[in-house]
């Protein structure tokens, strides 16, 4: 009802490999990866319903791309998308 979905296709200066490009999201503040598609885990937006971060997978290279990695993502967005981006833009101000 209040999550969104986006298909984001990046491309980069250096090769990047999807496995690499899975650490770094993972390591991202904010984000999840849900990426596990033998296990049927991917981000969708029921499950990003609720939830603070925002769920990255189905990470891929791209072909389509010099260098590019694509992936899919959900967020919620009244939590992700509004309320909680208020009240880390307030936080940040007031350091």
């Amino acid at each position: 009802m209040r999550a969104h979905s986006e298909a984001v296709h990046v491309g980069f200066d250096r090769p990047l490999a999807p496995d690499e490009a899975r650490e770094r999201l993972a390591r991202a503040p904010g984000v999840a990866v849900v990426d596990d598609p033998a296990r049927g885990l991917f981000p969708t937006p029921l499950r990003a319903e609720t939830r603070d971060h925002v769920l990255v997978g189905r990470i891929r290279a791209d072909e389509a791309l010099e260098n590019g990695i694509a992936f899919f993502l959900a967020g919620d967005q009244l939590r992700k998308g509004a309320a909680l981006n208020a009240v880390q833009i307030a936080e940040l101000a007031a350091r």
